[in-house]
């Protein structure tokens, strides 16, 4: 595998290269970004059981009332 390294600029989101440089559609490319912090986000992990044969305690139970309960 060979490679050839562009210098680019990150412009509304896009990657642009030199004017010139051509890439056939779908060319695999790396993206190699020199003195960058990530910044990590907050991850919202599901709730999970800490004994999964437990489910059957949380089973939703729905009781149907009749259309003019109440009036």
């Amino acid at each position: 595998m060979s490679v050839v390294t562009f210098e680019g600029i990150v412009e509304k989101g896009q990657v642009l290269i030199p004017p010139g440089v051509v890439l056939p559609e779908k060319t695999k490319v790396f993206v190699v970004v020199p003195e960058f912090d990530v910044k990590k986000l907050a991850a919202i992990a599901s709730p999970k059981l800490v004994h999964p044969d437990q489910a059957t305690d949380f089973v939703k139970e729905v009781i149907a009332e009749p259309a003019n309960a109440g009036l």
